[in-house]
């Protein structure tokens, strides 16, 4: 597949709080065919942990 499902972007951060549903957000994009792109970024909002994960679609050579 040479573009993302759906009409998804090539590039997403996903963001949320640091809990399953959020880890499962991020699964679900591997899955899709998305890669990692660097580590997760995580901060404290006062209340909770908050990460970010950016994804890109892999470029087709």
């Amino acid at each position: 597949m040479s573009a993302p499902p759906d009409g998804l972007p090539v590039y997403r951060v996903l963001t949320g709080p640091d809990d399953a549903a959020f880890c499962h957000r991020v699964s679900e994009a591997m899955a899709l065919g998305y890669e990692l792109h660097g580590g997760p970024a995580v901060a404290f909002n006062g209340e909770r942990v908050i990460v970010a994960q950016a994804v890109v679609w892999p470029a087709q050579s």
